[in-house]
């Protein structure tokens, strides 16, 4: 199985987010939809810098 280590960070750049998944794709769309109460919806971290 492929796992990928993907960051996060706001617009402003201030927050990062490290984060561990099989499937980027989903993943990612979970973070912008804030499906789940966490720290990216908190501080709005949804732009993937890699």
């Amino acid at each position: 199985m492929t796992y990928y280590v993907y960051i996060l960070s706001n617009i402003a750049g201030t927050v990062l987010y490290t984060g561990v998944t099989n499937d980027l794709t989903r993943r990612i769309f979970e973070h912008i939809e804030g499906s789940v109460p966490s720290f990216t919806g908190r501080y709005k971290v949804h732009r993937l810098v890699y």
